[in-house]
């Protein structure tokens, strides 16, 4: 198995700066392009996790590539072209400070809310008897902020937002009409390939004046899937639905008493899980797009990034 890519520092011509998330290291080009390389980070909890996962990095990236593709007849996307298995390049944007995270289902955190007494969620009210994994009636768009690394997300609603002028109203209105969208595209695409989209998050951004869609899209790093075959009848008899996700690392790491809560420690992760992970991930490859995962893995992936990001950069002087 490839080693796998945890932490980067290149120097490209016309870099500016680097922003390290949690997963991606975003290179601002000439304050005009921004080189961004999925690393094979993984967090969890808004936790980086100590051990890289291989492969990840190359699946994300090349999903989150098909999906900006196919969906930017919805809203311009801010990418222009993946010159490494690893990377996207693309424009740079202004980000809005908040996700337009799009729920189809009562799963995961919104269940661990719902189940602890809660029965609002981002301000959209919640009936009582609802059961985990329940089909909502019509998609909920649940809000976070955008926070610093460390930092966990906080929900927020769309009253909230538009009050203390983190989104103007008419753009904020304007997210909300573009999530959906590509919320029922993905899903569309989801069906296709015998899966039902869950949950998913967008990110946006400004530039000259028009709103982008930016960041990935519908990687198992941003969005839960279920497989479509047999979901109604685990759903009546009150069984896990079969996922591909990262929820099975959550709960990994929460049947080991972490959380990301103050104190707790991560637990060991083997090279027995580290390698389970990989393989969820490189599934959900194969069932989304449909083609078989070809691990690029010829020669050291850092030495194989520059190059290729390098001559790239310079066919756009």
């Amino acid at each position: 198995m490839a080693r796998p890519i945890v932490t980067t520092d290149f120097h490209f011509p016309g870099q500016k700066d680097i922003y390290r998330g949690k997963v991606r290291d975003v290179y601002n080009i000439d304050d005009t392009y921004l080189v961004m390389i999925a690393s094979d980070r993984i967090s969890a909890f808004d936790v980086v996790l100590p051990e890289g996962i291989p492969y990840k990095g190359q699946v994300l990236n090349q999903i989150a590539a098909m999906f900006l593709e196919m969906v930017s007849d919805i809203v311009p996307v801010w990418n222009t072209a993946s010159p490494d298995s690893n990377v996207t390049v693309g424009h740079r944007c202004t980000p809005y400070p908040v996700e337009m995270i799009v729920r189809g289902y009562l799963t995961g955190s919104s269940w661990r809310t719902y189940k602890s007494g809660a029965r609002e969620i981002c301000g959209i009210p919640l009936p009582d008897g609802l059961r985990e994994h329940q089909r909502f009636d019509r998609p909920l768009i649940t809000p976070t902020t955008k926070a610093e690394q460390g930092l966990h997300d906080q929900d927020i609603s769309a009253a909230e937002i538009i009050a203390s002028g983190l989104v103007p109203e008419e753009e904020y209105r304007m997210l909300e009409e573009y999530s959906m969208q590509l919320f029922l595209r993905g899903s569309e695409i989801a069906a296709e390939r015998g899966l039902i989209l869950v949950d998913t998050k967008y990110e946006f951004g400004r530039r000259d004046g028009k709103i982008y869609l930016i960041d990935e899209i519908h990687t198992p790093d941003s969005s839960r899937y279920f497989y479509s075959d047999g979901y109604e009848e685990r759903f009546a008899a009150g069984e896990q639905q079969r996922q591909l996700s990262k929820e099975f690392v959550r709960e990994w790491l929460m049947s080991r008493g972490f959380q990301g809560r103050s104190g707790e420690k991560v637990p060991e992760m083997t090279g027995e899980i580290v390698t389970e992970i990989s393989e969820r991930y490189i599934e959900l490859y194969e069932k989304i797009t449909g083609c078989k995962f070809v691990k690029d893995e010829t020669e050291d992936p850092l030495v194989r990034i520059e190059r290729n990001v390098t001559v790239f950069l310079a066919g756009l002087r």
